[in-house]
């Protein structure tokens, strides 16, 4: 860290960062005696890594190995570097990563970037790199998107991203107040953490019931420029908070969450959709999107900020113009009362019903853990290289729950469960 960051780092309460740690350990991983960790940050985040590390040993991990990237490096390769190189990725270190997983390591990503880092690089670039990435990083993606082991994700409030969230504040004080708000929408700003995302837990595991009981075929939304029927897949489960990866081990993947969510058809998606809230992707900002599916594929696209990547986006494969996720998210949930964008799909998609191009879950099947990649597919499980979620819901959108025989049954009204 240089002294610059060390001294923005003195800005954020030192206890909520220590319990905010802890807890990424013990509900987020929940992770076992003797079992490793890959851990990978920005280093502006270390003062958060040292902590995790330290509560990871404390719960008895193996071997815990972190990763951290730099902002300055990472530019200095779209500045220097060979265009050739842009159509490459470290393969060995993805493999390597998949091979880690594939013998039960456990996986933390802390985030904590500047949103808007490559938003002044050569957008192609930024594609061609992002896809070659994509393309390394497919052996460890399935494992973690099939969910074999226990994984999670927490935030650390970087100074670049801090001035993004609050433009008009010095520097410090914008560190301190992203800082707060990451701290009340993980839960950390209690004395009881662990109690707080227990009950928070009971709670949407209340709704994936009410959801898994009713056994929709479809969602219908409704609302200002969308009119948008999700067929749902076949033996699709509606999964939210902490959920039980096949190593056994329950944990709860993403901190902070409001979500419940499934699978989409791929092959049964139809309607528009306008996007409620800017989607922050690969340092550009895609804001007022709207796209048209036919027969579960966008067939229709724009934007009125980024559509230039958005449409690169959806060029990726096959999949990515098809869904692998939807997400249920009242309005009224403590990301969205809070007012602020955060420029960060951890926090944004917690703020609103989403949608997710790209990659499904399989876990968001009944029996998922069992079921190969061709069983995803035949029971309309989507495939992608990526997964990127947008924001759908407002207090102006109403969903509808629509049963096989054509029933119909409020879910959603005004942005709040009916």
């Amino acid at each position: 860290m240089t002294s610059h960051q060390r001294s923005i780092a003195a800005h954020i309460d030192p206890v909520k960062l220590d319990r905010l740690a802890e807890l990424a350990v013990k509900v987020g991983l929940q992770l076992q005696p003797g079992q490793d960790l890959f851990l990978t940050a920005p280093v502006a985040a270390l003062p958060l890594v040292r902590r995790v590390v330290e509560h990871a040993y404390k719960a008895g991990a193996g071997l815990v190995t972190p990763i951290l990237s730099d902002e300055e490096i990472t530019l200095a390769r779209y500045r220097y570097g060979a265009d050739a190189s842009f159509d490459r990725a470290p393969a060995w270190l993805y493999e390597g990563a998949a091979k880690a997983f594939a013998a039960n390591t456990a996986r933390l990503a802390i985030v904590g970037d500047d949103p808007m880092l490559l938003a002044g690089q050569d957008p192609s670039k930024v594609s061609r790199a992002n896809r070659a990435n994509s393309q390394a990083y497919q052996p460890a993606l399935e494992k973690i998107a099939n969910f074999d082991i226990n994984w999670n994700i927490i935030a650390f409030p970087g100074a670049a991203w801090a001035r993004q969230v609050f433009p008009d504040q010095p520097e410090d004080v914008a560190v301190a107040r992203l800082a707060d708000a990451i701290f009340a929408a993980s839960r950390v700003d209690g004395d009881d953490p662990v109690a707080a995302w227990a009950a928070h837990n009971a709670a949407l595991h209340a709704r994936t019931a009410w959801l898994n009981d009713h056994r929709f075929a479809a969602l219908r939304f409704t609302g200002p420029g969308t009119d948008l029927t999700v067929g749902l897949a076949d033996g699709h489960l509606w999964q939210g908070g902490a959920s039980t990866a096949k190593n056994g081990v329950t944990c709860n993947p993403n901190i902070p969450s409001e979500e419940v969510f499934t699978t989409p058809h791929a092959l049964r998606v139809s309607g528009r959709v306008s996007s409620t809230k800017p989607l922050s992707y690969m340092g550009t900002l895609i804001d007022e999107i709207s796209v048209r599916f036919e027969d579960g594929r966008i067939v229709e696209a724009q934007a009125a900020r980024g559509a230039e990547v958005l449409n690169k986006v959806l060029d990726t494969d096959e999949g990515a113009r098809r869904l692998g996720e939807v997400a249920l998210v009242p309005h009224s949930s403590p990301i969205s009362r809070s007012g602020l964008l955060f420029f960060n799909t951890l926090f944004d998609e917690n703020a609103a019903c989403h949608i997710a191009l790209g990659q499904c879950y399989s876990k968001c099947f009944v029996d998922g853990a069992k079921m190969t990649p061709e069983q995803v597919a035949a029971q309309g499980g989507n495939k992608s290289l990526i997964h990127i979620d947008w924001m759908i819901g407002s207090d102006q959108v109403d969903i509808d729950g629509v049963h096989a025989d054509g029933r119909v049954t409020p879910v959603f009204r005004k942005g709040e469960w009916a």
